[in-house]
């Protein structure tokens, strides 16, 4: 287990640091009120206020360390070792589902860096021979999205987590929405971005023409070398293309059309409308067929809009995950 923090030190921290906290974030409304009111406040309320904040500084200190610390580990999930990280002392938890072939690190960097960590606890992960959870080498069974549903199902519960929401991205998404739909007494809110329920036969010409790395930019390029290697990744992202394209031989194009019906859940569709790979059919599509779902399209996103525009997307995100949420009270106090 690699720790970038001591996590034997978080469990007596966190109670001492909620507190100075807690009164942070006291003297923080009190402040507001009286601004509101255009009132400054006076006398016993205030100095005790500012007196508890004084007096838990180092504990304030170290409760900032601990919502910056990662804690990274491999564990056994359903016959295979899956690489996680872990971040934040929130009590709202947030499973990141990456896109294809892609890992915690190299599509999540800015929501793990800067997702509040006082609001949630952030859980990035590899899945099956993707990133650092090799081996196995990843393989490509037609079921392959429905086995990493099952993967992250499990993971999260080894982590004895019960309720969490999910960021999917891309195939992350596809895995996310299926998710959702399998498992809906776990799942507190969605957000999908760069999803579809469906690939139609005049898309394939699409992923076919990246098929070939050495006609992508080394902008593009790169991440996926450095984290496998040239002939890993040459050979795995020919046959995800194969793997994926296989739906519209095998299955007239549906991925997960009849999942969508079972998601219960508050769900957010992002939308990127210069995004090549996903055409504004598709987040209409799930719009049309998740009850009670958003969309919000973003007019200059891209496919990764998540990290061209991180700060936008983060806030968009956060606001969407902590309205009107039961028993999230505590947690939408402190903003």
């Amino acid at each position: 287990m690699s720790l970038i923090y001591s996590v034997s030190k978080v469990s007596d921290l966190v109670a001492s640091v909620r507190r100075g906290h807690s009164a942070l974030s006291s003297t923080v409304r009190i402040l507001r009120r009286s601004m509101s009111t255009k009132k400054f406040v006076t006398g016993n309320e205030a100095h005790a206020k500012l007196f508890m904040v004084e007096s838990n500084t180092r504990a304030k200190e170290e409760y900032n360390r601990i919502e910056r610390a990662i804690v990274s580990e491999k564990i056994e999930v359903n016959g295979v070792r899956l690489y996680y990280e872990k971040t934040g002392v929130g009590k709202h938890k947030l499973l990141l589902l990456p896109g294809a072939l892609g890992s915690t690190r190299t599509d999540f960097a800015p929501q793990i860096a800067n997702l509040d960590k006082t609001h949630f606890t952030v859980i990035g992960w590899d899945p099956r021979g993707y990133g650092k959870s090799r081996p196995p080498d990843r393989d490509w069974p037609s079921d392959y999205f429905r086995r990493d549903v099952d993967d992250a199902a499990a993971l999260m519960q080894k982590l004895g987590h019960k309720k969490y929401s999910l960021l999917g991205w891309s195939d992350g998404g596809i895995t996310s929405l299926i998710l959702a739909a399998k498992y809906p007494e776990r799942i507190k809110k969605l957000v999908v971005w760069g999803a579809n329920a469906y690939i139609k036969r005049e898309e394939v010409p699409l992923f076919e023409g990246i098929r070939d790395i050495d006609t992508w930019s080394e902008r593009m390029r790169a991440p996926f070398m450095a984290l496998y290697g040239e002939d890993y990744f040459r050979n795995q992202w020919s046959r995800w293309i194969d793997a994926y394209c296989a739906y519209v031989t095998e299955r007239d194009g549906d991925i997960c059309k009849d999942d969508l019906k079972n998601i219960a859940c508050p769900t957010l569709i992002v939308h990127g409308q210069k995004d090549p790979a996903i055409v504004q059919e598709h987040p209409d599509y799930l719009h049309a067929h998740i009850k009670g779902s958003r969309l919000i399209n973003m007019p200059e996103g891209k496919h990764n809009l998540h990290l061209r525009y991180a700060d936008e997307f983060n806030k968009m995100v956060t606001e969407f995950l902590l309205e009107d949420s039961t028993g999230d009270d505590e947690e939408k106090a402190k903003l």
